[in-house]
């Protein structure tokens, strides 16, 4: 009767074990199909992405501009080994956009920035999230696009206008603005200006900060008070700085900021002044 008792324990913690194998088995199999799903879906995404710039790229004129330029910093106030007096003398990058407002009437200009592989056309919504789950045709997309804040005007005319983008692990979107990071790019003070062209203006902007934060929404303040609170909010920008670009920040200043995810917990962040526009 005991040798019974103890033969029938027995099956029932194989029966046991075995079906906690089946259930591990099954939530194996389960993940790694989920897992392989968001590969296909990545790569996917990622195909449509750069086919959309390939389209992009026939439909847009991009050239150098040579015309009329307007500075709008007050020199006086700007050091003489302030790297503005190079960058002043540069030209702005001129992008008819007619035929991309054409295809998204959401377009609102182009964005280069030096030493990484930004160079896209960017758009608006009327939120935060359209964009980050579609792309520039407006079509389902993980990826994303490049997009404006949706509180700032479509003229760049706040204190502080905000353009946001995927930091995608292939380098598109804004997956290459960590290489602002990087003493390669840090240190070749050519890359420190930002390029922008809009369907009414063309402007050029001089980086003065650069850094790697915890998740945080205090730099993306569009609009302020007064010029204290500005002024305030610009120092602290320049205080986080992982490089020192020897310049400085007038109350009359506009300020552009570029803002991508570096990991879960972590953005990218730069930020530059507007110096002069066409």
């Amino acid at each position: 009767m005991e040798n019974t008792r103890k033969k029938t324990k027995k099956k029932y913690k194989l029966k046991k074990i075995n079906f906690l194998f089946v259930l591990l088995f099954l939530a194996f199999i389960l993940s790694f199909g989920y897992f392989g799903y968001q590969i296909i879906e990545w790569f996917k995404d990622n195909n449509n992405s750069q086919k959309i710039m390939i389209d992009i790229e026939q439909k847009v004129v991009i050239k150098e501009e040579e015309s009329h330029v307007e500075a709008v910093q007050n020199e006086e106030l700007i050091n003489k080994d302030d790297p503005y007096w190079d960058f002043i003398k540069l030209n702005l990058v001129d992008v008819d956009l007619k035929n991309l407002i054409a295809l998204n009437s959401e377009t609102i200009g182009w964005l280069k920035v030096l030493g990484t592989n930004i160079n896209y056309p960017f758009v608006q919504a009327t939120d935060n999230q359209f964009y980050l789950t579609h792309d520039f045709y407006r079509q389902s997309n993980k990826g994303g696009w490049v997009f404006l804040d949706y509180r700032n005007a479509k003229n760049l005319q706040n204190k502080n206008s905000i353009i946001y983008a995927h930091g995608r692990a292939n380098n598109t979107m804004f997956g290459s603005l960590k290489n602002i990071l990087k003493n390669d790019w840090l240190n070749n003070t050519e890359n420190h200006v930002v390029n922008i062209s809009t369907d009414n203006k063309n402007s050029l902007w001089q980086v003065f900060s650069v850094y790697k934060i915890l998740n945080t929404n205090d730099y993306i303040q569009t609009d302020f008070k007064n010029d204290t609170e500005f002024l305030d909010f610009a120092n602290m920008l320049l205080k986080r700085s992982i490089k020192d670009f020897k310049t400085t920040i007038q109350k009359t200043d506009q300020i552009l900021t570029l803002s991508t995810c570096y990991n879960d917990n972590e953005k990218v962040v730069l930020h530059a002044k507007l110096i002069k526009q066409s």
